[in-house]
């Protein structure tokens, strides 16, 4: 163990930083469509002048990564080069360099390919979403998205993202300031006493009313001029009775909501302080949104525009309770961030889309926009030049709220039945099923739902970026795992690498299920000798010493040379890939029918990594007695991991945490020690209290 620590560490001082990668002016060229040309460089971070076919400027040309050097998961930056024409409309968007591992081995390049070719044509000003998480467009709505690609969610944000980060910071510089950040927001310091009734008096409150006379007379002449006959039965019922009102200023928000909506706007604000708050009340027919909105989505039928450019609305997802004396009807509030250039002190339009159907098989959608002028009095607002963006990799939080809630009560729950319950949980008679359940449970949820599978690509990501002085910020592109990970650090400190590796981990599941299923067919098993076993064991320091030697000689070739893990094929991909790749994992599962764990034991180089991150665990948590090894051996010749040694002690580095030794230990009728003392006083033996688990009381 000390020799390969030596080697690991002598890896790590020999390392040289890799050089970023650069375009020379012809490789970039190659990039840019005809009939577009490459003028002058603009400046030393690589950004060109793009110029039309008769020589004039018609935009510029730049790479994402020296603007915005994000690191992917393998810890190199996700370099794309953009063409923009001079109004900030993307021309085209090419993916020049990456080292994302789900897509050079894993689902294949042509999926992420596929992806950057949706930004041609689109606007940087215009609101972007990624994906339709919910199963597609409403097709009564007009909001636009770019479509994501599954099992990548978080190295395809991290793409958008460097995208619209170096997009904005050119824009900045060379487009009149129209990406720079708005130049008001609210005054949490103002105070002012206001009702509903103040509000209205005083214009702070916008108002849209339209009949159903009205809305009639908007369809007239089309095809949907007959289609709602509600509207025909009471002309002067309200179709659309709107109220508008920003609610991020404290006196306003106190004037129109109740102090339990108020609470929960401020507590989103302490996670998201640029975001504006916009109450709608609707007290006509129309409702504001459509009976497939989906809450904490995009309004599908409500947008705003400010200055000629689109504002990027999203539901708050609040339950809203108004004030005793606002009108009442449907009240929701939208949330838009104040950096993508909204400004709450500038006049802005809401438009209400009323949508109309003709036809039952396959309804034709008819739509008239209904508009609202409003503007929030300035006195509200203070006025700023620099507005501290929020960190992109909020966005990945917020979207995976449930799960992470979910997970964390899991791995709480599971960290107490392994801690201040083992004994108990261990000799409990339902142990075994108990612990299948919760295998189960890792690959089901953590593995193929939540692609929590953590990888020796995290590791080795984080070594790269450490050696090239880069960010680390891309590990929170992925907080599902990054719990995991939190997890299995924790597990370092109390028991050492077997929580991850024992109970985390959803392909160290799968081989604990095949080792089942090979004893339930009854299939020979494969038992090496001691001396091999300690042989074999070595090969995962190998493994993890040539991965890191590639990380700092050959860093080219540390992808390929991560799929010694069949985690991305049987976990991430659903062993939908290459034939090879399918063939190498399944063997090891069929390998683990007569072997147990092989993989996990003797090759697995993230368990490696979680054995020597083991060597930080505070204390010896199995209970031993004088009699253990000599002469008892029971525990040892049970333990399928050759986890316990000759002599009795444990070897923490090899052990799984499945607690069969923990099990004999508090047992009577099994721990050879309690049946002898047993029979020597000529009566039973009570099972050891629970205190015998601490090693200091119990070890002879």
């Amino acid at each position: 163990m000390r020799m390969i620590l030596r080697l690991l560490l002598l890896l790590v001082l020999m390392a040289l930083p890799a050089r970023a990668q650069v375009l020379t002016p012809d490789e970039m060229l190659a990039y840019v469509p005809p009939p577009f040309g490459l003028g002058e460089a603009l400046n030393d971070k690589g950004l060109y002048r793009v110029v039309n076919s008769g020589g004039a400027p018609a935009g510029f040309a730049f790479t994402t990564q020296p603007y915005a050097a994000l690191p992917g998961f393998a810890g190199a930056p996700i370099n794309a080069l953009v063409v923009l024409d001079r109004d900030g409309t993307f021309v085209t968007v090419r993916l020049v360099h990456h080292n994302e591992p789900i897509f050079i081995s894993g689902m294949g390049e042509a999926p992420f390919l596929a992806f950057f070719e949706q930004y041609a044509g689109k606007s940087i000003w215009s609101p972007m979403t990624i994906g339709t998480p919910y199963g597609g467009a409403d097709a009564a709505s007009s909001l636009v998205a770019l479509d994501g690609i599954t099992k990548a969610t978080a190295s395809v944000r991290i793409a958008h993202e460097s995208i619209m980060a170096a997009a904005h910071s050119v824009a900045r510089e060379h487009m009149q300031g129209r990406a720079a950040a708005p130049d008001a927001r609210p005054d949490p310091e103002y105070d002012e006493a206001l009702t509903w009734a103040d509000l209205v008096e005083q214009g702070l409150v916008g108002h849209l009313r339209v009949s159903n006379a009205e809305i009639d007379a908007a369809f007239q002449g089309t095809r949907w001029a007959y289609s709602d006959p509600d509207a025909q039965a009471d002309p002067d019922g309200a179709y659309l009775d709107l109220w508008l009102l920003d609610v991020t200023p404290p006196a306003l928000a106190r004037a129109a909501l109740a102090p339990s909506t108020i609470a929960q706007m401020e507590r989103f604000q302490g996670v998201a302080p640029t975001d504006e708050f916009l109450l709608l009340i609707d007290a006509g027919r129309h409702g504001l949104v459509s009976e497939t909105f989906v809450r904490n989505t995009s309004p599908d039928q409500i947008k705003a525009e400010q200055g000629g450019l689109p504002v990027a609305l999203r539901d708050a997802d609040f339950l809203v309770d108004l004030a005793p004396d606002a009108p009442e009807g449907t009240a929701m509030i939208l949330r838009t961030d104040r950096r993508l250039g909204f400004n709450p002190a500038e006049p802005f339009t809401l438009i209400i889309e009323a949508v109309r159907e003709h036809g039952f098989i396959t309804p034709e959608i008819g739509r008239v926009e209904l508009e609202l002028e409003h503007q929030t009095d300035a006195r509200f607002f203070l006025r700023e030049r620099v507005i501290t963006p929020l960190p992109p990799w909020l966005e990945a939080l917020y979207s995976r709220q449930i799960d992470l809630i979910l997970l964390a009560l899991g791995l709480a729950a599971l960290v107490w039945a392994l801690g201040a319950r083992m004994n108990r949980f261990a000799g409990w008679a339902h142990f075994t099923p108990a612990r299948l359940l919760i295998l189960a449970v890792m690959t089901g949820f953590v593995g193929f739902w939540g692609q929590g599978q953590l990888s020796i690509v995290t590791p080795l990501g984080v070594l790269r970026t450490a050696l090239e002085g880069g960010s680390y910020v891309f590990l929170l592109y992925d907080p599902f795992s990054l719990l995991v990970w939190a997890a299995a650090i924790l597990g370092f400190v109390l028991w050492g690498r077997g929580l991850f590796c024992g109970w985390l981990c959803p392909f160290g599941a799968l081989q604990e299920f095949a080792h089942h299923l090979g004893r339930a067919l009854r299939l020979p098993q494969i038992d090496p000798s001691p001396a091999w076993d300690r042989r074999l064991k070595s090969l995962k320091y190998v493994a993890l010493g040539g991965l890191v030697g590639l990380v700092v000689f050959a860093p080219q070739h540390v992808d390929t040379a991560a799929e010694i893990e069949p985690f991305k094929t049987a976990i991430t991909v659903f062993f939908i890939r290459e034939w090879v790749y399918v063939a190498y994992a399944a063997f090891w599962l069929l390998l683990g029918m007569v072997l147990f764990k092989g993989f996990c034991r003797y090759l697995c180089p993230l368990g490696a990594v979680m054995a020597i991150g083991g060597l930080i665990r505070g204390r010896d948590w199995i209970a031993r007695r004088a009699e253990c090894g000599s002469p008892c051996q029971l525990c040892r010749v049970k333990c399928n991991y050759g986890a316990i040694e000759k002599s009795g002690k444990i070897a923490y580095s090899e052990c799984f945490q499945c607690l069969d030794c923990v099990a004999i230990h508090d047992d009577d009728k099994r721990c050879v020690p309690l049946v002898l003392a047993a029979r020597k006083s000529g009566r039973a033996v009570p099972a050891p209290p629970s205190a015998t688990a601490q090693p200091a009381e119990v070890t002879a």
